[in-house]
């Protein structure tokens, strides 16, 4: 809703600031200061300190945070391939093909996390296909988990394409995949690299179904995260998720400025 009123502005200003700080903004800031203390016995932390970002960014920690960006570029890339083919597919197999493509692709965020885990995990220890002990099932999960959202964002936008872009090539003799690759695709380069964001942020921050599937030696970070605090390591697992939040945030920036780039072309 647009406010044009002086008064309506300042009173959205406030009503935001309100909502967001106690819900949003306030808890994060909690888990910044904690990773710089090494006690909290009053109001305020105390005992500062950046031992703890100094154990984040090394070791288990850093080896931990690469899995976990290796495992989130690799499922992201995947779920943004399958997702638009199914996208496209689904374009092209008329209403109620599509209903039928979309039911099958929401099934997994329909269902817990959890329960896509042990799907994975049942269905992938037996031969012909054995992946349990390895990094490709953590790898696989995460893309079931998030193709459905990559799926439905270039759905959304290949239905918000003007169709006359394709029957202007198609009609000046351009062949099928000639439209595809050179006008569709590239109109639909700023939701691709939009969804390629969201399946990122989602596989960076998984943890329900990795802790049934991670190896030992392909452990994500938010499960060394999830361990610190099991432990008792509050300001430890603190340090760990700011670090987390800080390299998705980059990440985001970065697929933003790709993304805006591609919508001024």
């Amino acid at each position: 809703m647009l406010v044009h009123s002086r008064t309506g502005k300042w009173t959205a200003w406030v009503t935001c600031a309100v909502l967001f700080l106690p819900l949003f903004a306030l808890p994060l800031l909690v888990i910044v200061a904690a990773s710089f203390a090494t006690h909290w016995s009053g109001a305020f932390p105390s005992g500062p300190t950046t031992a703890h970002y100094a154990a984040a960014v090394r070791g288990e920690s850093l080896q931990a945070l690469t899995t976990s960006l290796v495992t989130a570029v690799s499922a992201s890339l995947v779920a943004l391939t399958v997702g638009t083919w199914a996208a496209l597919a689904g374009a092209a197999l008329g209403r109620k093909g599509k209903r039928v493509l979309d039911a099958l692709f929401m099934l997994p965020v329909a269902v817990p996390s959890v329960v896509v885990g042990l799907a994975v995990l049942v269905a992938f220890s037996q031969p012909p296909v054995l992946l349990n002990g390895t990094r490709w099932i953590v790898i696989l999960a995460h893309t079931v988990l998030v193709t459905a959202f990559a799926h439905q964002s270039v759905s959304a936008a290949i239905q918000r394409l003007d169709p006359m872009y394709e029957q202007a090539a198609a009609s000046l003799g351009a062949r099928p995949a000639y439209v595809l690759f050179r006008v569709k695709l590239p109109l639909l380069l700023p939701s691709l690299n939009a969804a390629a964001g969201l399946c990122f942020a989602l596989s960076m921050g998984e943890l329900s179904a990795t802790m049934m599937l991670y190896p030992p030696d392909w452990t994500p970070l938010p499960v060394l995260l999830f361990t610190a605090t099991d432990r008792g390591s509050l300001f430890t697992g603190s340090a760990l998720a700011v670090v987390l939040m800080a390299a998705t945030l980059l990440a985001l920036l970065a697929v933003s400025r790709i993304r805006t780039k591609a919508s001024f072309r």
